[in-house]
């Protein structure tokens, strides 16, 4: 996983979801910890929203890092992402770390179809939830067996980062250390 090759995808972290996952505080903590390291390295980040009307925005603490984001029905967001489009640059980023909720619905089903379009796909354990603890953990299980690399968000960040030689690296070591 290089920042060059990468995209960070965070999926569905909306008001209304959060109150219903146990470890929301977490997953938004991890969340914004890869938007900021995304940010701090260059990686593109991307966000989506599903069925807002019902279920509200992204979460005005994320939202407030990553602007607007595309609303959608489908459970996988994959089809309104239009990476690579005419109404972007076109560029040769193969590789995504996903993040957000739910890991059993919206971020099992976007990263199965990325899959399927010939992306790398990673999922940030720690920055992912369900309401239930064995749909998150089956979720992850399934991604895994299905080719998608599940990892952390530390272990993303220092993946990123690279080297602790770069410029970036102290502003990355904040991040990891909660700064």
């Amino acid at each position: 996983m290089s920042r060059q090759d990468c995209r960070l995808l965070i999926v569905d972290v909306q008001d209304k979801l959060v109150p219903a996952i146990p470890v929301a505080e977490t997953l938004i903590y991890n969340c914004r910890r890869l938007i900021q390291g995304a940010g701090i390295l260059g990686v593109p980040v991307s966000a989506t929203e599903q069925y807002p009307k019902g279920l509200g925005h992204t979460i005005g603490e994320l939202k407030e890092l990553i602007g607007e984001a595309p609303d959608k029905v489908r459970f996988s967001c994959a089809e309104v992402l239009n990476w690579g489009s005419a109404a972007e640059e076109p560029d040769s980023r193969d590789q995504v770390v996903v993040a957000g909720m739910e890991a059993h619905v919206c971020v099992l089903q976007t990263a199965l179809d990325l899959l399927a379009q010939g992306y790398r796909v990673y999922v940030a354990a720690d920055a992912v939830g369900s309401r239930s603890k064995l749909d998150w953990k089956i979720a992850l299980d399934r991604l895994s067996a299905c080719g998608a690399v599940v990892t952390t968000t530390e272990s993303v960040l220092f993946e990123w980062c690279e080297t602790a030689g770069s410029p970036e690296f102290r502003q990355i070591s904040k991040l990891i250390q909660g700064k």
